[in-house]
């Protein structure tokens, strides 16, 4: 690997890891103001509410400017956003200010590697980048769990400025103020991050432009016969894996009665078997063989079920590393294969673009159906059924429209995947 790909990994750990503990604090922060449950379980469609408006501009903007710029910008809004939290401003708004940041982030990120990598070390750069997400997604979960615990957050709240008040007086209100200190470490790497070759691409000079250009990005890469499934099967993951972060907490809560620094431990727990899986996979499985894992998706959908019937944590803790693992294992080469065909077909940044708009507004869409249900009711046992059906169905249906393509279109396939076996063909092979 290039040098400059160690560096933009320790950009994402570091700011994914602020990400993710974060969440936990604003989850406890709404729960010690007296917040309705509905309100901690918005917090995870109102993160994904600026990837899905913003989606038509965030690419043209990472595929205009330096891509390293544009990951430290976003991330200054994340600072943005977190500074809002802290000093009064309601939880869900500022969390969304931080979910900005990251949907200008994401295409920047992945589709640097696009630029840096030749397509043969895509699934390997893959695994580890998903791989160094998901543990600062533990390593965050965990994190976020120990600030608003007892013990941390007692020993933050004793740190006091000489004749200043902060008006930093809850665990909740003091984890978030470490974090600030996160983001700030990932912006000097973000700093770092070397300038590629690639040439910059020109934004279009109008907003209903940028609309049109988006569109026609997104309905390319839909019509595309291996991008239609690879993203299909990546929105599908995303959209789910995004609610359970939350399903879990609320899960732990009715299953076993943890809170919230108990409960978020058994979130890391899910993502040291995403870690696995990912690593794993981005040995085991070529570019060109990334559909071969589709099955694994229904298999993930049916255990999801199966966690209505666990209710004991020594069960728990290797089921949720098996289910972690099979979703990590999943999504690694249909991420990379989904990338390699969008940098083809309109480069980089857009493509990311796209992909976020359908991974996050499947979030948003799942999220706000479970906020609802949530509003009115729904239990997270009926939730998580809801999910693991979800899953399973939907993933048998790309599973049979994958089948098909490779009947009715082999020979466009058969050309698809010989450029995903070829390091040296330009995007000229795809017109």
């Amino acid at each position: 690997m290039k040098r400059g790909f160690y560096t933009i990994m320790s950009a994402q750990f570091f700011s994914s890891l602020a990400d993710n503990a974060l969440f936990v604090a604003a989850v406890e922060l709404l729960r010690t103001s007296g917040a309705a449950e509905w309100q901690r379980a918005a917090l995870v469609p109102m993160f994904a509410l600026f990837y899905v408006v913003l989606a038509p501009f965030v690419g043209a903007f990472a595929d205009a400017i330096p891509k390293g710029k544009v990951m430290f910008y976003s991330n200054s809004i994340k600072v943005v956003g977190c500074l809002m939290m802290l000093f009064g401003t309601h939880p869900l708004a500022a969390y969304a200010i931080v979910g900005l940041g990251a949907a200008a982030y994401s295409p920047a990120k992945y589709g640097i590697l696009t630029e840096l990598l030749p397509p043969s070390q895509l699934v390997k750069a893959n695994g580890w980048i998903e791989g160094l997400t998901i543990a600062s997604i533990i390593l965050g979960v965990l994190l976020g769990g120990q600030l608003v615990g007892a013990k941390l957050s007692a020993m933050l709240l004793g740190f006091d400025l000489p004749l200043v008040d902060t008006g930093i007086d809850t665990p909740p209100e003091a984890a978030i103020a470490s974090l600030v200190g996160l983001y700030v470490i990932a912006a000097l790497f973000n700093l770092r991050i070397p300038r590629t070759s690639a040439p910059l691409q020109p934004v279009a000079h109008s907003l209903i432009a940028l609309v049109r250009d988006f569109s026609q990005c997104n309905t390319r890469l839909w019509q595309d016969k291996l991008g239609q499934i690879s993203l299909a099967t990546t929105t599908l993951f995303w959209g789910v894996s995004g609610n359970l972060r939350y399903i879990v907490l609320a899960w732990a809560l009715a299953a076993l009665g943890y809170g919230t620094t108990q409960a978020s431990s058994l979130v890391g727990v899910v993502a040291i078997g995403t870690a696995v899986g990912a690593v794993v996979a981005s040995v085991a499985v070529r570019l060109d063989k990334a559909t071969s894992v589709i099955p694994l998706g229904i298999g993930m959908g049916v255990l999801v079920i199966a966690m209505n019937w666990i209710t004991n944590v020594w069960v728990a803790a290797p089921f949720l590393i098996l289910l972690g693992g099979i979703g990590g294992y999943l999504v690694v080469p249909m991420n990379a294969l989904l990338q390699h065909r969008g940098h083809n077909l309109m480069g980089a940044g857009r493509s990311i673009a796209v992909q976020n708009f359908n991974e996050q507004a499947c979030i948003l869409g799942l999220g706000a159906f479970y906020t609802g249900m949530t509003r009115f009711g729904l239990s997270a046992f009926a939730a998580i059924t809801t999910f693991g059906v979800a899953v399973a169905g939907t993933m048998w249906l790309i599973r049979q429209w994958h089948q098909r393509n490779l009947v009715q279109h082999a020979a466009e396939v058969e050309h698809l995947l010989e450029l995903a076996r070829c390091d040296d063909c330009g995007k000229s092979a795809d017109h």
